[in-house]
């Protein structure tokens, strides 16, 4: 249900009263950045979890582990990047 002219411009008013009429760009311009870090958000967490059911439902980072266990790689202590590294090298 769409509110009509009448309730907006109720609420445009009550923005101003509570806001002030210089803040309101601020306040539109915060909203917009925010819209669109949160739209970014989403599209990069798609791409992770198609990425992630690419692999059989593991992270990239519990595929490493497991190539490297299969490996014989000494993986205690090391981060997934250094594993990933020693993986390369063999």
């Amino acid at each position: 249900m769409m509110p009509s002219s009448s309730e907006m411009l109720f609420i445009l008013a009550l923005f101003v009263l509570f806001f002030g009429i210089e803040r309101l760009p601020k306040l539109a311009r915060s909203l917009g950045m925010a819209k669109g870090e949160f739209q970014k958000g989403i599209s990069d967490s798609r791409t992770m979890t198609e990425d992630d059911l690419d692999r059989g439902g593991k992270t990239e980072s519990a595929e490493i582990v497991e190539k490297a266990e299969d490996a014989g790689v000494e993986i205690e202590g090391k981060s997934a990047d250094e594993i990933k590294e020693e993986l390369e090298d063999e």
